[in-house]
């Protein structure tokens, strides 16, 4: 294998694929990078079992192939070596079976590789039948729903996001049973099977950072018994899945409210946040709100610092009272996006719903606290 790549590209696909390498992988091979050198490509594959991700250099102008081959480089190196070099094009060659030797003109390092038999098989074949729709609406789903997920292995299926299809109907959602969201999204093409799946909510997070900001480019999303496959631009992302029955979340969204309250979203955030300063509990970061009189309040008290008192003028008579976490507020609230936002109140022991009063596509739930 001998090949001359620009180093910018390199480390752009680098960067990628190394998201897929954990330092607690008990298999010492899949700290590494395997690299594939055909007459036409460079593919790059790395992967901890939980995730898979590859990617694909094309042969052109930036990238020259000399001699095919393949090998496996520890991921952690060669990402160090590529970051700090300094020059537009770097060499790579394999000498001695599976020494690898990295050079600029004024720089050369020297590494020891692994068979490429060695690493293990791993099939990322595509499928027939898949989803597509723009990666900008994909990302943007996820972020919306992603957040909400539970960080307790103790209930596994919640740990993940639900994504359910059927014709073209697609509803994510995720809970953990403190809060909810969400989002519904219309599919232009019907799918001809339903689907029923849950993809861990850390894989997702990573999933965000390979995309990165490519709104416009299109996503394909193949879906098989145990895993997902995602696949954009150049690049292949693939996912387990978690087994389990997901709950009907549905049930979770009361049918009935008391009032609707629209208040600006910039606004309210602001106000919540501040009340949350004096509050050093994180984990039980509690506010209360009270609407009296076309007056809504948010205060927070703590024994040990004091107390903050938030108010806002509001266009309601409706009276309540209801206690909620200010981080989980804030979570939801961040996710709207719109100028305006809609808290449903069913009672101050029932949760509240947020809303854009733009559209509602997308819904957020918290449950209240009591505090007596």
């Amino acid at each position: 294998m001998k090949l001359k790549i620009k180093r910018t590209i390199l480390l752009e696909a680098l960067n990628n694929v190394s998201k897929a390498i954990s330092s607690k992988n008990i298999i010492p091979i899949l700290s590494g990078i395997k690299f594939e050198l055909f007459k036409d490509k460079l593919v790059l594959t790395a992967s901890d079992n939980d995730i898979t991700i590859q990617t694909v250099i094309n042969k052109n102008d930036d990238l020259e192939i000399n001699s095919t081959g393949s090998i496996v480089i520890k991921g952690k190196y060669i990402l160090d070596i590529i970051r700090k070099l300094e020059t537009e094009f770097i060499n790579i060659e394999i000498v001695d079976d599976h020494k690898i030797m990295i050079f600029t003109d004024n720089s050369e390092f020297n590494l020891n590789g692994v068979d490429i038999k060695e690493y293990p098989d791993i099939n990322l074949d595509l499928s027939n039948d898949y989803i597509k729709m723009k990666t900008g609406d994909f990302k943007t789903m996820i972020s919306q729903t992603n957040y909400a997920c539970s960080l307790d292995e103790a209930r596994v299926v919640l740990t993940g996001v639900n994504i359910k299809i059927n014709n073209n109907n697609l509803e994510c959602s995720a809970t953990d049973s403190y809060r909810l969201a969400l989002r519904k999204y219309r599919l232009k093409e019907k799918v001809s099977n339903d689907i029923d799946i849950i993809i861990p909510s850390k894989n997702l997070s990573e999933l965000l950072k390979v995309i990165g900001p490519a709104d416009d480019e299109a996503i394909e999303v193949h879906l098989f018994s145990n895993k997902v496959i995602f696949k954009f631009k150049d690049i292949i992302f693939q996912s387990r899945l978690i087994n389990g029955t997901y709950p009907n979340t549905k049930n979770l969204i009361p049918n009935e409210s008391l009032f609707d309250l629209t208040v600006n979203n910039n606004e309210f955030y602001n106000m919540v946040d501040r009340a949350s300063i004096l509050n050093n509990d994180t984990d039980n970061n509690i506010i209360t709100l009270e609407l009296k009189n076309k007056v809504l309040k948010i205060t927070s008290m703590s024994l040990e610092i004091g107390k903050v008192e938030e108010k806002m003028n509001v266009d309601s008579n409706e009276n309540i009272k209801i206690s909620f976490s200010a981080k989980y507020m804030m979570d939801a609230l961040r996710t709207i996006k719109s100028d305006n936002v809609t808290l449903t109140f069913v009672g101050e022991i029932k949760p509240i719903l947020l809303k854009s009063d733009e559209n509602d596509d997308l819904t957020c739930l918290i449950l209240p606290i009591r505090t007596y």
